[in-house]
């Protein structure tokens, strides 16, 4: 869902601010590297800390940041829903 932004972003950064484009794919690479975090694999070895969501501390630790993502998303659907309004309304 959040990597969905970053897709429809980056097909419209011929029209679209770069700054948007960015911020997208700086939110999708986040929510990547928290999910291989939060995987049953060990990636601790690549630098990457595990999120142990079967303990209530990594649980908490993955709603928190669940529910952060979907604020930062908000913010990044909400741009990209104002420059497609801003681009149909151009081509009127």
């Amino acid at each position: 869902m959040y990597r969905d932004l970053y897709k429809w972003a980056y097909k419209l950064s011929p029209v679209v601010p770069s700054e948007l484009v960015a911020d997208a794919f700086e939110l999708a690479r986040e929510i990547r590297e928290f999910d291989m975090r939060a995987s049953p694999y060990d990636l601790s070895a690549l630098g990457y800390e595990p999120v142990c969501i079967e303990s209530p501390e990594g649980k908490r630790e993955y709603v928190d940041a669940q529910r952060s993502f979907a604020d930062r998303a908000r913010g990044i659907r909400e741009r990209l829903i104002a420059e497609c309004a801003r681009l149909c309304a151009s081509i009127r």
